[in-house]
């Protein structure tokens, strides 16, 4: 599998990145639907298997941005994974950590708006909407903001992280674009 993802092009690529994405969205949908159904068991093996697709799109943006900038993709890609090890420790009482993933999730969204930003192959608008849903989950840092601000935060997220995933699904990348940026880095 991996093996085909290295080899097939940068639009099926984007494109299985918005699957997994989707995937993500709707596992995560399906834990918070067990949640308030008061089933925390099935809730958690629900909440495992998102952060395993949370997990692989992690990897998965950190391939599509590496063109844009290595050490950059390579930071988003370290602040997520360690958003997911803490969201999956807080699963299990026992091993839970008094810090919120979101302190993670926050830059990593920042980190992934920029890279959109500055790459050549997806609409800035995107990457816009993801700087401000990483400025919005760094909020939950101060808790009385977060506490006043909380739907407004989760609206915006939604709403970038959704508009992402569904441009991957539908567009993918701008393939030529993709390539020469990847070729500019290669160069370089």
């Amino acid at each position: 599998m991996t093996e085909y993802l290295a080899e097939s092009s940068p639009r099926p690529r984007a494109r299985i990145t918005g699957v997994v994405y989707l995937l993500y969205f709707l596992t995560a949908v399906l834990a918070q639907f067990f949640l308030s159904r008061k089933q925390v068991g099935y809730s958690n093996a629900v909440n495992v298997i998102a952060f395993a697709f949370y997990i692989a799109l992690t990897l998965l943006f950190y391939s599509m941005f590496k063109p844009v900038n290595r050490l950059l993709s390579l930071i988003a890609a370290f602040f997520s994974l360690v958003g997911c090890a803490i969201g999956l420790l807080g699963l299990f009482p026992r091993t839970a950590l008094n810090i919120n993933p979101l302190w993670f999730f926050g830059p990593y969204c920042l980190l992934i708006g920029t890279l959109i930003l500055r790459s050549t192959f997806m609409p800035r608008l995107i990457g816009w909407l993801m700087v401000l849903a990483g400025l919005g989950w760094l909020a939950f840092l101060w808790p009385p903001i977060a506490r006043h601000l909380s739907l407004v935060i989760e609206v915006i997220g939604i709403v970038a992280e959704a508009s992402l995933m569904l441009w991957l699904l539908v567009m993918g990348v701008n393939q030529e674009r993709w390539t020469e940026q990847a070729s500019t880095v290669c160069e370089g």
